[in-house]
């Protein structure tokens, strides 16, 4: 099987500045395993893994560290929001992920030809 990524830095905009991130746009047939083993292949802090949404939201995302699944992390959710926008797979506006922490909103906004990505952490 064949899976397409990108890489991102995120909170920066210098190339090879701000925090990296992998994101995988659609993970469909990828295993945990799979997942994991893929995260520790990019060595970033955090590779991200897309799927079509369980329910009413935009998205389900996973986060995988090098070594372990996570909740919940700021940077992978703004990284993944801008690849998914600038695929053109969301538009600007309120965007919503399903994560392990629960459902993540993340506005998307396009300002003199960039875009910006603002979340809302989750409840504890």
């Amino acid at each position: 099987m064949k899976f397409r990524f990108y890489t991102c830095d995120v909170f920066t905009e210098t190339r090879f500045g701000g925090n990296p991130l992998a994101v995988l746009p659609d993970a469909r047939g990828l295993s945990d395993q799979d997942m994991q083993q893929i995260a520790r292949e990019f060595n970033y802090s955090e590779t991200t893994f897309v799927f079509p949404p369980d329910g009413p939201n935009t998205r389900k995302v996973l986060i995988f560290t090098p070594a372990q699944e996570m909740p919940f992390a700021g940077h992978p959710n703004v990284g993944t929001a801008f690849v998914l926008a600038t695929l053109g797979q969301v538009e600007p506006g309120l965007v919503s992920f399903e994560e392990l922490a629960g459902i993540v909103p993340i506005t998307i906004e396009e300002k003199g030809g960039r875009l910006y990505c603002e979340l809302k952490a989750p409840n504890p």
